[in-house]
């Protein structure tokens, strides 16, 4: 299974958002909250080199600070900053396996913030643990039952849980 920085942010969020995605059935996008996702990450950091292929996974945006290299996550709100800096070091530790060294920023425009990510021995095998996890709830023939809890009110999934 191609496990992707995508499947780590939904991991942090909500379990059962892994096995519906693994299923290829996506979130209402006339949702408001995915529209307005899709409007700031089209519109901002415009100057920068933005959705970089690179195996599995597509960078948002590369901020070049000297002869360092930074891959850039673009974020609506800090409130998902926990999911979005996992999926952050997904994207660093892959690099990382292909030999190249890089730092991650968590960018959120709207709030005029910038939060550095580095990867970390630790969060390696932290990410290997969430790895095995998302493959074994991607196999699962039924998807884990809904739990209600924070985010799900601004959720795409929010109906197909609960209507």
């Amino acid at each position: 299974m191609d496990v992707n920085g995508t499947l780590f942010w939904y991991y942090n969020i909500c379990k059962r958002e892994v096995w519906l995605m693994t299923r290829q059935i996506v979130p209402d996008q006339q949702d408001d909250n995915i529209s307005f996702g899709r409007f700031l990450h089209e519109t901002t950091y415009q100057r920068n080199k933005k959705e970089i292929l690179f195996g599995n996974v597509k960078f948002d945006v590369i901020l070049e600070k000297g002869d360092h290299l930074v891959i850039g996550e673009t974020k609506k709100s800090s409130h998902y900053s926990e999911a979005s800096r996992w999926q952050l070091m997904y994207y660093l530790q892959v690099l990382k396996n292909a030999g190249i060294q890089a730092s991650g920023q968590l960018l959120y425009p709207q709030e005029k913030k910038r939060e550095a990510v580095e990867l970390t021995e630790e969060n390696e095998t932290k990410l290997e643990q969430m790895r095995q996890d998302i493959i074994r709830i991607a196999e699962k023939e039924i998807p884990p039952e809904p739990i209600q809890c924070q985010y799900c009110r601004k959720c795409g999934y929010e109906e197909y849980c609960w209507a």
